[in-house]
This record gives structure tokens, sequence and C-alpha cells, in this order.
């Protein structure tokens, strides 16, 4: 059965996404995670950590400030510190938090702007270090996701035994409940409509800068939490391929790709599209259908118990594509767990996979993406797909249309005048015209 998409809006005549039950399933992921460790407790300071345990958000703003922390001990209850009125606002609003007792008042070093003699990291270590031993685990590992040196610093001082406890967070991200599986294609759904209004706009005369505007009103309009970023590319551009957009006009026969990256209830998406815009190329055409095929090839293996590693095997080595090593061609050929934030587990890339083989799930979501530059030396084609992996499978969740190489912004006139813009497939185009299929 397919996965279902409702609209955003909570009713009380069908059942759509649990966020109580999201709240809860994730909370029980990482507790379980954190009893399977050696760890005592887990501290973190990164934003979409701190969402998944404590369920709570203060806005984008905040994504790089490090400004906000939250510790679970083992055995016990999640603790937020944040500042000002947003720890008020969690105690008044946020139930799941037992308002004062678990909600409080605290603030980082907000990546060093606060005075190093003020004492706000030993402030941090102090308040972290007392939760601890108040669940008599003030002598057992502290696994923490990212953490400034004063704050690491000082949780030392305070005889606190500081390890990686990023690998733990992942872990229980890695899986997604049915209620994150929700969330991810509706913010795929988002997308699709932004790839419609986008596909109608973008012409010869455009620039890629206008072109990231009108996606980005597009999904404000539809209430997107946060446009993290559109990666919008075109012509000569493409090859190599820079990841970030810029203001160039596109001109006809131009390749354009873009990468769409927004948040819909914290659920991001990454998701590639590629057109020709006006015509394609013979050579545009071949490097579309070799993207395509890879993406297929790759798709067609994901199951449970298939590895990362049977799937980066069909995908090209870096030096047949044009590039000296697997880092050097990094991301071009990849996949990526998708969540609370982009590039989560599994990881896909020959960099890796090859040598480090993750097993793929029932409940993983992650993006495939496809790059191939082509025989032109300056065309490329990139195209990246959102999957789902299902009991005896995958399900794509992101539906923009990707099998043929669509043709944007085209008019075609023949002897009997002009005809009217037409939005087809490069397949329908060449049949329509005589060309046979590409």
């Amino acid at each position: 059965m397919a996965i279902r998409t409702f609209g955003p809006n909570a009713v009380d005549w069908e059942q759509r996404i649990d966020l109580d039950r999201l709240r809860g399933d994730r909370l029980a992921r990482i507790s379980a995670q954190l009893e399977a460790s050696s760890l005592g407790g887990l501290l973190c300071f990164d934003f979409s950590n701190i969402r998944y345990l404590t369920s709570t958000h203060i806005g984008t703003w905040a994504l790089d400030k490090l400004i906000r922390f939250a510790v679970l001990p083992r055995g016990g209850q999640p603790v937020l510190w944040d500042f000002g009125s947003a720890a008020r606002h969690h105690q008044l609003f946020n139930p799941w938090l037992d308002g004062e007792r678990r909600a409080r008042a605290g603030i980082s070093t907000l990546r060093g702007a606060f005075h190093p003699g003020s004492g706000t990291a030993e402030e941090v270590a102090r308040k972290v270090a007392t939760v601890l031993r108040e669940h008599g685990m003030e002598g057992e590992p502290l696994g923490v996701d990212i953490v400034e040196m004063p704050v690491l610093a000082a949780l030392r001082a305070e005889g606190v035994d500081v390890v990686d406890g990023q690998q733990v967070f992942l872990e229980a991200r890695r899986i997604k409940t049915a209620d994150e599986i929700g969330l991810l294609t509706q913010a795929c759904s988002m997308v699709d409509a932004a790839y419609e209004e986008l596909y109608g706009f973008l012409r010869p005369g455009v620039r890629e800068n206008e072109c990231v505007g009108l996606v980005s009103k597009v999904l404000y309009d539809l209430g997107s939490e946060f446009v993290e970023g559109v990666n919008a590319i075109s012509g000569e551009r493409c090859a190599p391929h820079p990841h970030v957009y810029s203001d160039r006009v596109v001109r006809p026969g131009d390749p354009a790709f873009f990468d769409i990256l927004h948040s819909h209830l914290g659920y991001r998406t990454c998701y590639y599209r590629c057109f020709a815009v006006g015509s394609a190329s013979p050579a545009m055409r071949d490097a579309y259908t070799r993207c395509r095929e890879y993406m297929d090839r790759a798709i067609a293996r994901v199951r449970p118990g298939a590895t990362t590693a049977d799937i980066v095997e069909v995908w090209p080595t870096a030096q047949e594509f044009g590039f000296a090593s697997e880092e050097a061609a990094f991301a071009l050929q990849y996949g990526h767990g998708v969540g609370l934030s982009i590039w989560e587990k599994p990881i896909f890339s020959r960099l890796v996979s090859l040598e480090h083989p993750e097993t793929l799930e029932e409940g993983m979501v992650f993006a495939l993406e496809t790059y191939w530059p082509a025989a032109d030396g300056w065309s490329a084609a990139r195209i990246e797909e959102e999957v789902v992996v299902t009991a005896d499978g995958c399900e794509v969740i992101t539906k923009f249309p990707a099998e043929d190489l669509l043709i944007a912004g085209q008019r075609y006139w023949t002897v009997g005048g002009p005809l009217a813009p037409v939005r087809e497939s490069q397949s329908h185009l060449n049949t329509t015209l005589g060309r046979g299929e590409p």
C-alpha cells in the first residue's frame, strides 16, 4: 500500500499524523539506545538532537548558536535548558516537560560570545553534573554530540568523563517511526508543488536567484517551517557542480538542476530535479539517460537486508566520470539518510560503503543522488529520489516526474505560425517533431 499523504492540519474525522505518539516514540527510541550503550547519560547541543529528545523548537535562527542544551540521564527523563522567554514558554505550553521540573532557564557560551571569565561554561557543566548525580550517574561516561572547547574543559573539571555520544543519537534516528515517515512524505509533497511552479516559470532570461525566490515563496506559502536551501545550477556551472546558486541568467539550451531542502515540522527534504531550458542537446539527453539508469539500478536493489555496498557498486567509479578519487567526487554519486536533518545514517558512497557496509532495514528513509557530466564538457545531469524502505522493497516519495528529461520554457514555430508554449517530456517532443526516440 502506498504511503499516505494527508493535509497538514489536524482533524477529528481522519487518523493522520499523531504528534503525541511522535514525541513518545522518539523519546522511547533514544532512551532504548542509551540503555543499550555503556553511557550514563547523553548531553546534546545539536539543534536536531534537542528536538528529537525534547520535542521543542524555538526558531531556525538558533540553529547555529549552540546556546541550548539538554541532558538525558540513564533511566531518567530529559532535562532542557533554554534561555529567557523560551524556557518560560516550554513551562507553559509543553506539558510533556513537566513545567519547571524539566524545562529550565539556562544558557551556554553562545559560541564564545560570552566573556570567558563570566563562568558561563562552568555553570553549564555544573547544571549537567548535578542532574547526573541526582540519577546516580556521576561516575559513568557522558556521551556528547557536539561541544565547545570551554564547556568540554568545564565538564572535565567537574569530573565528568566525556565521550562521543553522536553515534547513539544517529542510531536512534536511523529508523523512522510511522509518524516521521508521514511527515517526511508531506515535506516531499510540498516540494512537488514547488517544482510544478518552477517548471512553469523556468525559461531563458530568468536568473538562478529568481528561481530560488520563487521556490522559497511557494514553500513558505504552503506552511514550510524553514527553507534550508535551494541549490540552483544552470549552464556551464553544471560541470563542475558548485552546490550554490548565483545570479546567472539562464540561456536557451542550458541544462538546469535544482536541489530543494526545506523543513516541515522539523523533517527535511533533499530533492533534486533536472531540466533542459528551451531545448536539449544530444549530449544533454545522453547524460540524463545515463544519470537515470544509475538511479534506477540503485532503487531496484533497495530492500531490507541489502547493504549500502550493494547500492554503490552499481554506480560508476570516480575515474569513470572524470575525478581522480572517490574523495574528489564525493556527494555526486551519493546517498544519505533524511530526517530532522539531512545527511543522517545511512551513508551511501564508494568512499566508505564498500569497506564499511551498513544493512538496510524497514523504516529507513534516505535520498539517492546520481550525476553525470555530458560529453560536451559543460552540461550535466543531476537526479535525486527519496525512498522509504518497506517490508518487501521500497517506495519513492519524491513524485515530480523525472523518468524523462523535461524541457522547460520552450516555444516552437511551424510553417503555420507559432505554437503555444508546451511542457512535455523529451521523448514526447522528439516524437512530435518527427525526430524519433532519443
